[in-house]
């Protein structure tokens, strides 16, 4: 027989280690739980270590008390002792750190906004804590077939959020295209966090010139202050820059 390893991830206690005994009833399904983020990222990595990696999270949209959504999805390596990886970043993180396992997301109400972005972030499916076990365990077992399941009420909702941000993420990205070479390096590096003067030292360019720079990165953006640029770069898939490795060379190509 080939057994399934779930992993519930919760913060409500009595409601995870409830519905992980209900689980391990099922003569195929071997559970865990974890009460958090972090907790949930070093029962995987135990896992994995071990040779025995999970198949399904069951993964709480309101982990941590957070809203998803609010702020950057959190990595994988990220997580701390706080709590602070919240339902969607845990999805976000999982996916990217461990591919083949598929993540399921137990949400307490319906919220088209939300389960579009538990999609992007990777997930395979929604569904109400108050569902079935029968239903639950249908949606285990279709994840793992790489089937998407979403409760029917939410599917008009859940399309119409996708469509819009893709939609978003295409303009954005017609944005960013209009940028020259140089300004798109400006725009990682203010992704990243770096200061006028931290830009200036690592372009090698004086202050004054990576003002101008960054003013015409938000005049072809059309937004109004560099947190809207970050945010407008993040959409269209722009990353930081990477603060590891060598400075741009002095007289390179970007100017």
């Amino acid at each position: 027989m080939v057994r399934i390893r779930v992993l519930v991830v919760d913060d409500h206690r009595i409601f995870a280690e409830s519905l992980a005994a209900a689980l391990a009833a099922e003569p195929d399904v071997d559970v865990s739980a974890a009460g958090s983020g972090p907790a949930a990222l070093r029962c995987m990595e135990r896992a994995a270590l071990e040779g025995r990696r999970f198949d399904v999270l069951l993964v709480d949209a309101d982990l941590g008390g957070h809203v998803p959504g609010a702020r950057p999805a959190v990595s994988v390596r990220d997580g701390n002792e706080d709590g602070l990886v919240d339902g969607i970043s845990l999805v976000a993180g999982v996916r990217s750190a461990q591919p083949g396992v598929r993540t399921v997301v137990l949400a307490e109400r319906d919220d088209p906004r939300r389960a579009a972005l538990a999609l992007g972030a990777g997930a395979s499916g929604w569904v109400a804590k108050d569902c079935s076990l029968s239903r639950l365990l249908s949606v285990i077992r279709g994840v793992l077939r790489d089937e998407t399941h979403l409760p029917p009420a939410l599917l008009t909702g859940v399309l119409r959020e996708l469509t819009a941000a893709r939609k978003h993420r295409t303009e954005s990205e017609r944005l960013v295209e209009s940028l020259t070479p140089r300004e798109r390096e400006v725009l990682r590096c203010m992704v990243a966090g770096l200061g006028r003067k931290a830009v200036a030292e690592r372009l090698y360019l004086s202050p004054h010139t990576v003002r101008t720079h960054m003013q015409n990165v938000l005049g072809k953006l059309g937004v109004h202050s560099t947190l809207a640029a970050v945010a407008l770069a993040r959409r269209a898939g722009v990353g930081p820059a990477d603060l590891t490795g060598d400075v741009v060379e002095r007289g390179g190509q970007l100017a």
